[in-house]
């Protein structure tokens, strides 16, 4: 059973575990090799980001969601992107993505409860958290980490109107973007010296990074568990 648990919450959380391992992988390798991946981000950073920031903003957001909003944020703060253009990206396409996911849960209900079984705690807790709050939790659902694919299939497999949920769902997305863009902004300088002591101690960052995620399983893990004994 323990096992299982694990392997759901790797699923889970599949893009952060590759995310750590890439860049345990990159430094090693630079370290063996000698390569310099700071001489290499920085090349990127002045002379491609301009050109191609808000595509990449576009996409990384529509799978994931604040750290490519903090990378972008460091750019409208290093003036190589602008404010407005990416909160209005950035929230559109993390908002395409929620609706990608509130269909999906709306033409195949029988599907998701027959495959992701490993998630029915999760969809459990959503499921409570909409019949509680209503349109109020769609408008949090993009606070919610961890929450944020569930959620959107769990109100999908509802009643509850498409278009209804679109509109909540993407001033909520801009709402989110512009908080996450201007505290970055704000403290970019911060940011950039917290980013350069990480670079020389990886395997801390790779540390706190797993710390968290398994704070937030344990969260929804009580949570959900409360749900089932009730």
């Amino acid at each position: 059973m323990r096992i299982k648990q694990v392997i759901g919450f790797i699923g889970s959380y599949y893009l952060w575990f590759l995310f750590a391992i890439l860049i345990l992988a990159v430094f090693a390798w630079s370290h063996l090799t000698g390569f310099s991946f700071e001489e290499f981000i920085m090349n990127l950073w002045e002379h491609y980001l301009e050109d191609w920031g808000y595509v990449i903003l576009f996409i990384w957001s529509l799978i994931e969601g604040e750290l490519g909003l903090v990378f972008a944020g460091l750019a409208v703060h290093d003036q190589k992107m602008a404010f407005v253009p990416t909160v209005l990206i950035a929230g559109t396409a993390a908002s395409i993505a929620d609706q990608f996911y509130f269909f999906i849960g709306r033409y195949n209900r029988r599907a998701i409860q027959e495959r992701l079984l490993s998630q029915r705690r999760k969809f459990a807790l959503a499921s409570k958290l909409l019949q509680k709050y209503g349109w109020l939790i769609i408008f949090l659902q993009r606070f919610m980490y961890g929450m944020r694919t569930v959620l959107p299939m769990s109100i999908g497999t509802t009643r509850y109107p498409a278009y209804k949920f679109g509109i909540i769902n993407l001033i909520s997305s801009w709402i989110w973007a512009f908080i996450v863009v201007a505290l970055t902004e704000y403290f970019g300088e911060e940011i950039f010296g917290i980013i350069d002591w990480f670079a020389d101690h990886p395997f801390v960052l790779v540390s706190i990074a797993v710390i968290v995620l398994l704070s937030v399983w344990w969260v929804f893990h009580t949570q959900t568990k409360k749900k089932e004994r009730r």
